[in-house]
This record gives C-alpha cells, structure tokens and sequence, in this order.
C-alpha cells in the first residue's frame, strides 16, 4: 500500500518537475529522448557524467543517475526498448555514504 502510495506521488511530482525545472543540458541540444547509449556517450562527452546510481521503476523503466565530480547531475529513465529520457538535471550532487548499521 504504502509502495503504491509513492508510486502515485511520484507520478505526479515527476511531470511537474519536468515541466518546472527543463533540463538545461537537453534544451541546450534539444535532446530529451533518444537511444541509451547515445544519451550516456551525451552525458559523458558534455558533462563528465558517469553512472552513479539505479533503480527498477516498474517492469518496463529503469531510473539512473549520472552524475560528474564536479557535481552536475542528470536523471535518465530508460524503458525496455533502449529509450532513455532525460528528466531533470542540477548542480552540487553530494554522494553520502550509508551510516554504519543502517540497512539499504
């Protein structure tokens, strides 16, 4: 229940994000979606933006993070076709490292 709760938020925050907050990089190129790795050599070739982070959305969508040491950072879905979408990106990406004892 509580997983079908944050699906939903996020459902709702996601495309509003997207609307509020447009991807610098991508309105830059006019790039929002293409090929996987098209999108990641992008990201690379542009920002120094490696693979820092990634979830299961559902069964068709996988969310990934990539992110630079100088701190900019992009969120990237990609669906089981090999699209990826560029949703949002943003500056000062900080990784914190898990707490001792804290399940993750």
């Amino acid at each position: 229940m509580v997983r079908g709760m944050v699906y939903g938020l996020a459902a709702v925050i996601l495309p509003t994000l997207i609307i509020a907050h447009p991807h610098s990089a991508a309105s830059q190129t006019m790039l929002s979606c293409a090929g996987r790795s098209d999108v990641v050599k992008f990201l690379d070739r542009n920002f120094t933006e490696k693979l820092t982070a990634v979830g299961l959305i559902n069964q068709n969508s996988v969310l990934e993070v990539y992110a630079a040491k100088s701190g900019t950072w992009t969120l990237v879905v990609t669906d089981v076709h090999g699209i990826s979408c560029i949703l949002l990106s943003g500056d000062s990406w900080d990784t914190i490292p898990a707490l001792p004892g804290l399940a993750t």
